[in-house]
């Protein structure tokens, strides 16, 4: 047996947990302003804070301790090869929108996802902000704040809401793409919650998201009724050697086709060079 927990159990302690971690981070985050944690750099210039790594402890001690059977990965612990051989793998952001939390935005989260043989098995993500709380297990929904939501009914993709880096919708844009801009929201999972609540049609992310990114965000989006694909149509899997995923697109089955075809078109090289030098670096 994996687990004497049922998925409602194992929801319940993932969305407790993300509840309790983003109150400790709330505790470090200045609205408007700058973090009152300490702030490093890891190599490659993203920021790390006080706050990431007080909350990842706290989620790495509550969940192996809950689950000790379970594999672990998380941006903010050095990884274990040992989650190779688990069948189900805890997947976690302390954090997701380190930078935006640090400024004193609101877009950012704390993402607990746990994947099984590699697919996304439930998912919780909350907004510290906002309050908000997206949450799903495989087979029974999904749900913002205890109430069910399911992705845009829309059919149409001329017209669609559009939510991403500006580089890359303008890009997509350039495609041939009729969509509307909506302003980027940073943290990577909140976007895709976003589109699997309905609250935009379409969403979009550049290469080199990894696990934690996405994968409490993906079991949202498919019990919503959305799907998320790579530019060449796959469906992202978890767990692997490599934490890291191509470019991709979230949205409902009627909606993704148009999104992912102008997706396979845009030269993501130039895109990131342009998000580079937009973000300063």
């Amino acid at each position: 047996m994996i687990s004497a927990r049922s998925l409602d159990d194992l929801l319940m302690l993932a969305t407790e947990a993300a509840r309790e971690g983003g109150r400790m981070a709330m505790t470090r985050f200045t609205p408007g302003g700058a973090t009152t944690a300490a702030i490093d750099y890891k190599a490659g210039g993203s920021p790390v804070t006080e706050a990431d790594l007080a909350v990842d402890a706290y989620l790495g001690d509550l969940l192996r301790r809950a689950e000790p059977g379970f594999g672990w990965l998380s941006e903010e612990t050095a990884d274990e090869p040992s989650r190779l051989e688990k069948r189900r793998v805890w997947v976690v952001d302390p954090i997701d929108g380190t930078r935006s939390f640090a400024r004193g935005d609101a877009d950012w989260t704390v993402a607990i996802g746990l994947v099984e043989d590699g697919i996304p098995l439930l998912g919780a993500l909350f907004a510290p902000v906002s309050g908000d709380m997206f949450a799903a297990a495989r087979g029974a929904g999904a749900t913002l704040n205890g109430r069910p939501v399911a992705v845009s009914a829309r059919t149409e993709a001329e017209g669609a809401s559009l939510l991403g880096p500006k580089p890359l919708v303008d890009a997509v844009m350039n495609e041939g793409g009729r969509f509307e801009r909506v302003p980027r929201v940073h943290s990577l999972a909140l976007r895709i919650a976003h589109v699997a609540a309905g609250r935009v049609d379409l969403g979009v992310a550049e290469a080199h998201a990894h696990d934690w990114d996405l994968a409490a965000a993906h079991a949202i989006l498919v019990e919503a009724g959305g799907e998320l694909r790579t530019r060449e149509g796959r469906t992202p899997s978890y767990n692997r050697p490599s934490t890291k995923h191509p470019a991709i697109a979230a949205g409902s089955p009627a909606l993704l086709p148009s999104l992912t075809e102008l997706l396979a078109a845009v030269d993501l090289r130039r895109v990131a060079v342009e998000d580079g030098v937009r973000r300063g670096r």
